[in-house]
């Protein structure tokens, strides 16, 4: 009783001089401008940093990594590498990144198929060498082990990977959207191996899942969704109408899609007709505005990072708060800000 009183004491004290006790930390994830290529960045409340994705093996992938990771996160090594899948624009900036920061772990599908081209087989030699003794080979259902920080729980779960998924629970419902679902060609390139992640902290859940294609997206959510609801949904494959399957989309569900497009790479009609038909989306971001010929097909510029080709690599970022109930996107370029409720937390 004497200690559980000073302890008591202690705290009341603090107060009483104005010391305050240390705060929860925020989820942070910032979506870096490699002008269509992959590159997201999380940072951990308890300061850990993930990289989905490396960008293009030139200046638009690993000096942008570097400089939105040290200079606007402070981040001084990247702790787990996520490669989605084995094309140039996603894994390429590895070897760059590399003579930049550490590099201390690096999660993969171990080859690609088909082999690479004769433009990518050295880039894949020489990443294999670098990653050599510090790469784990993923399998649907993995997860990378984070530290706790504060009271909500964080994970970061791997639904799917070389097209194979997780099982569905028991006794669940299938899929009513499933009812809609209509097949593409069959897609033969790496990128119908994606991987295909929910990070969740507390209620608060986003969608990351590379560059899966249409038919393979399709049986993540059918015949059961075995992704469920989520908030933010990074835009498949860069806004390409080969992904963004209106299945998978609809069964997320998100509040939120932020697309990783460059200026002339992605924002096809499909996909942002499929974008502008979700009920429950109430704001689409792009790193980039589309200046082809089809630039209607942008958002708002209210929402766009980038909207000169020649740009100044404007980034996105998204901050959670540490019980997850709410999230805020920003773009520091341009100073917009917008507050989202998650799922389920209050009346939206």
């Amino acid at each position: 009783m004497k200690r559980l009183a000073l302890i008591a004491l202690c705290v009341t004290f603090a107060a009483a001089l104005g010391i305050s006790q240390p705060q929860p930390k925020h989820l942070d994830v910032y979506w870096i401008d490699v002008e269509g290529g992959g590159a997201t960045l999380i940072v951990t409340p308890a300061g850990e940093s993930i990289l989905i994705d490396a960008g293009y093996p030139d200046e638009r992938g690993a000096p942008r990594i570097h400089q939105v990771a040290t200079g606007v996160a402070g981040v001084r090594r990247i702790d787990h590498l996520v490669i989605t899948h084995f094309h140039n624009d996603h894994f390429g900036g590895t070897m760059g990144l590399a003579k930049l920061m550490p590099i201390a772990r690096v999660y993969d599908n171990g080859r690609p198929s088909p082999p690479p081209n004769d433009r990518d087989a050295p880039l894949l030699a020489a990443y294999t060498t670098l990653v050599e003794g510090r790469r784990t080979l993923l399998n649907a259902g993995d997860t990378i082990g984070l530290k706790a920080a504060g009271s909500a729980a964080i994970a970061l779960k791997l639904l799917g990977t070389r097209e194979r998924f997780i099982r569905a629970p028991a006794g669940a419902k299938r899929n009513a959207e499933c009812s809609t679902a209509i097949e593409q060609p069959a897609d033969t390139s790496d990128n119908r191996n994606s991987t295909a992640w929910v990070l969740e902290l507390g209620p608060f859940r986003f969608f990351d899942g590379g560059d899966l294609t249409w038919n393979t997206e399709a049986r993540l959510v059918c015949p059961i969704n075995l992704a469920g609801n989520v908030d933010v949904y990074q835009v498949d494959h860069h806004g390409l109408d080969m992904s963004n399957n209106p299945v998978l989309i609809r069964s997320l569900a998100p509040t939120v899609a932020v697309m990783n497009n460059g200026p002339r790479k992605g924002t096809q009609p499909g996909t942002v007709a499929t974008l502008e038909s979700i009920p429950s989306l109430r704001a689409r971001y792009q790193l980039h505005k589309n200046v082809r010929e089809d630039n209607q097909n942008s958002t708002d510029d209210e929402f766009i990072a980038n909207l000169e080709e020649k740009c100044s690599a404007g980034y996105i970022r998204m901050r959670v708060e540490p019980d997850g109930r709410r999230y805020t996107i920003e773009i520091p370029g341009t100073g917009h800000r917008a507050v989202y409720s998650t799922h389920g937390t209050e009346a939206r």
